[in-house]
């Protein structure tokens, strides 16, 4: 692949490591394709962020490719992880501490399966108070992280599936198929209340966007290394 390749554009399928932004992602591809073919400038963006605690599929547009993110971002998504029950987090995931236990002894396997009806077709949902949606010229989060109380609403998603692959213990697996802005975290927290306990999100990994699937994916080594022995 050449310089004009990346600048005509490209799209690129890598499947993001634990802990890391998306926008780090995003950086580092920057940068190796800047240096490998010695140019100042290259666009590069990507098609829907993903939580540094998750992994999976991000979709990499570059050049004249990143006029095509919108399109990227409004198509259905797939996502697999797991919700651990009795417990919640002010960040409804493994980012902030557990803050409140809740009894479980009343959950059944059958209470658990009919609850994921609940949340199948178009939903309301709250995102998290810990995330970065804009409000008044910040980020949601830093409300959250200065604790300091903010009006959230609600908005309208689509799930068209939502399955309890694996129950053990605390843990369950899920598999879910949803809209555009659909928070698995909010997911999480609310599938506990509908169980009358609480949940978090304990592990999420993006699998699909559209057709795109991260088993198509290579990792940010792969990627690095596939330029490793390319020329100016």
């Amino acid at each position: 692949m050449t310089a004009e390749d990346f600048q005509s554009g490209q799209v690129l399928l890598i499947d993001k490591p634990l802990e890391w932004t998306s926008f780090q992602v995003v950086n580092k591809l920057r940068w190796k394709i800047r240096k490998t073919f010695n140019v100042k400038k290259i666009k590069v963006g990507h098609a829907g962020t993903l939580d540094p605690l998750a992994t999976g599929l991000l979709v990499i547009c570059t050049g004249k490719k990143t006029k095509e993110i919108n399109n990227y971002q409004s198509q259905i998504k797939e996502y697999t992880g797991t919700f651990t029950i009795g417990s919640t987090t002010l960040s409804f995931d493994l980012e902030t501490e557990i803050d409140k236990q809740y009894s479980t002894k009343h959950i059944t396997k059958d209470l658990i399966l009919e609850t994921t009806q609940q949340f199948i077709g178009n939903i309301e949902q709250f995102p998290p108070v810990f995330s970065a949606i804009k409000k008044d010229g910040k980020r949601l989060y830093e409300f959250a992280r200065a604790g300091k109380d903010v009006e959230i609403k609600s908005r309208t998603i689509n799930i068209s599936e939502f399955e309890i692959t694996k129950i053990e213990g605390l843990n369950l697996d899920f598999r879910v198929v949803c809209s555009k802005g659909t928070y698995i975290r909010s997911l999480a927290h609310d599938f506990g209340k509908s169980l009358n306990s609480g949940a978090h999100l304990s592990a999420l990994r993006r699998t699909k966007i559209g057709n795109f699937c991260v088993n198509e994916a290579m990792t940010v080594d792969n990627f690095i290394e596939s330029l490793d022995d390319q020329t100016p």
